[in-house]
């Protein structure tokens, strides 16, 4: 009887030690392990992968902003770029509107826009080459650089260029869309007024006005169409692209 008492208590011994090192034993979350061994690796660029992709975004981002803006209402029907009145003329159009001019004023509104609709059909070939030479480092830099990179690259790359395309083009699509027509009777109106009340005349450079706002309506467009493929898979129009800006959400 008292041998099976001892035989007891070793076993009760060894069951209370064979417990606590179970308790010093990590829990293994299953779960975590699991998601852990299941998830896929993000994919490897090569520098190559990099700039196609890029390049491909870009050139995509190009081809729809050109074609949304270089068409008729482009501008006009779109309030984020639309060309508003003049700032520095602003007080011809206030006076214009007194002396009841307002459908003047809304032709000659009508007509900026309309030269600038014109204008930015120049903007596809200069952007092409501006992206056929992205280097390594460009490419990376706009990847990771979050919305809007790629827009500041080529505003970096072509602002110059385009000014120097888009002036002309403006010059004949004032003339072709016979703004001075609207212009010159507010105009007229407004300097004659200013005479008589000793204020002072304006004539604000509409060709350089119309030039500026047409860029920045440009680029405004390109913008949105950049970040629509950094956030929206659905935008990701190629196997390629899907890689490249997919990398980013790993």
């Amino acid at each position: 009887m008292k041998k099976n008492y001892i035989v007891g208590l070793i076993f009760v011994a060894i069951t209370l030690s064979s417990c606590d090192v179970l308790t010093q034993i990590p829990k293994v979350n299953l779960k975590e392990n699991l998601n852990t061994v299941l998830q896929p690796a993000a994919p490897t660029l090569s520098n190559e992968e990099v700039i196609s992709g890029l390049k491909e975004a870009l050139n995509v981002g190009i081809k729809n902003a050109s074609s949304l803006t270089s068409i008729t209402d482009g501008f006009l029907k779109n309030e984020a770029i639309r060309l508003p009145f003049p700032p520095d003329a602003i007080k011809v159009k206030e006076k214009a509107l007194n002396l009841g001019l307002t459908n003047q004023v809304d032709k000659f509104e009508t007509t900026l826009n309309r030269a600038a609709e014109e204008a930015t059909k120049e903007a596809l070939p200069i952007f092409i080459d501006a992206i056929k030479n992205m280097s390594v480092q460009d490419g990376f830099a706009i990847l990771k650089g979050g919305e809007g990179a790629a827009t500041k690259f080529l505003k970096d790359q072509t602002t110059a260029a385009l000014h120097t395309a888009f002036l002309p083009k403006v010059k004949e699509a004032t003339a072709k869309v016979k703004l001075t027509e609207y212009w010159n009777p507010i105009l007229t109106k407004y300097n004659t007024a200013a005479s008589l009340t000793g204020g002072e005349k304006i004539n604000p450079d509409l060709d350089a006005f119309i030039t500026q706002k047409a860029i920045e309506g440009l680029f405004h467009m390109i913008a949105i169409e950049e970040n629509k493929i950094r956030v929206d898979p659905l935008a990701r129009v190629s196997d390629l692209l899907a890689k490249v800006f997919g990398s980013l959400n790993k």
